[in-house]
């Protein structure tokens, strides 16, 4: 058992003035030293947008700041968090000495937050993992052990876990030169004109809702490109597929929204119950040991399909 510190729903604000002492300094050594936070904590927020530099979203952690200028930062209080192997039956689809790949059910978190301490696939690996002798990355730290991508919690299908840094760095680097295959399928409110299309919006955190994103303009957002292709019409939603260019939280659900097509079932960006429709069912890489490509593919689970047919029995 590890004691660790986990991320609150509850924020603190600080607010910093920069005197002489830190003029000429790059923003986060400037706030290491003028707070009492880790300096990677400090980058973290930073490029999670939770700081901002005279009201704005600095460029990056490496602008430099001037005396009298004011950083913002909203950041999570932490409080103590137990993280227990717990025995789980998980869809693995695939897994060798370095990778594995699972296929997650919707419904159930990917690693422990506040709130959520057990009951993750996290903790479901752990207890894997320590029956087969092995080990998980480290990379991410002891509460994210192995975890190189995440989709929502309501949002099932397949992701690849790393076992060991190697394969971590790997996997890591495919995902930032956007050469990790992600495909999804979704049910989306409404119909399209257009066969194919893109949405090409900056995602940044919502300032009034701490648990949603939102479209922001480009130099306060972080740059978000999904496309999508219509696979079957119904009278009143549509069967799309999508692939991520990049892979920012919540981006599908707040793309599609945000062009008048919620995923259905979208609670939290849509005015649906029960979990978004929405499915990643294909991903693709090449294995970090071997070098060969890998693909995989799993089908959308029953309450996706049952409303697949419902929807086709009144087309």
């Amino acid at each position: 058992m590890s004691k660790l510190y986990i991320d609150s729903d509850e924020h603190e604000e600080l607010r910093v003035t920069f005197t002489e002492a830190q003029a000429g300094k790059r923003l986060d050594v400037a706030l290491t030293e003028a707070t009492e936070l880790s300096r990677s904590r400090v980058q973290l927020l930073i490029s999670e947008g939770s700081v901002l530099l005279n009201g704005a979203l600095p460029d990056s952690k490496k602008v430099m700041v001037t005396a009298g200028d004011v950083a913002s930062l909203c950041f999570p209080i932490r409080v103590p968090l137990h993280i227990e192997p717990e025995e789980m039956d998980l869809d693995i689809r695939y897994e060798d000495a370095d990778v594995i790949v699972v296929n997650k059910p919707q419904g159930l978190v990917v690693h422990p937050a506040y709130g959520n301490e057990t009951g993750t696939l996290v903790n479901g690996l752990l207890a894997h993992i320590l029956a087969t002798g092995e080990a998980l990355s480290g990379i991410n730290g002891e509460i994210r052990p192995g975890i190189v991508h995440r989709i929502d919690k309501d949002t099932s299908g397949l992701l690849v876990v790393a076992k060991n840094d190697a394969a971590h760095i790997s996997l890591s680097a495919q995902l930032a030169a956007h050469t990790m295959t992600r495909e999804y399928v979704a049910l989306v409110s409404g119909g399209f004109s257009e066969d194919t299309g893109t949405v090409d919006r900056p995602l940044g955190r919502d300032p009034k809702n701490r648990m949603k994103r939102k479209i922001l303009p480009p130099e306060q957002g972080k740059r978000a490109v999904t496309h999508w292709e219509v696979l079957e019409r119904f009278s009143s939603a549509t069967l799309i597929k999508l692939r991520l260019e990049t892979g920012r939280t919540h981006q599908i659900r707040v793309h599609m929204a945000s062009i008048g097509h919620p995923v259905l079932g979208d609670e939290l960006y849509g005015k649906g119950k029960g979990g978004q429709l929405l499915h990643a069912g294909k991903l693709g890489f090449t294995h970090p040991a071997t070098g060969q490509p890998c693909e995989f593919t799993s089908d959308p689970p029953e309450a996706f399909a049952q409303q697949l047919r419902h929807l086709r029995l009144y087309k």
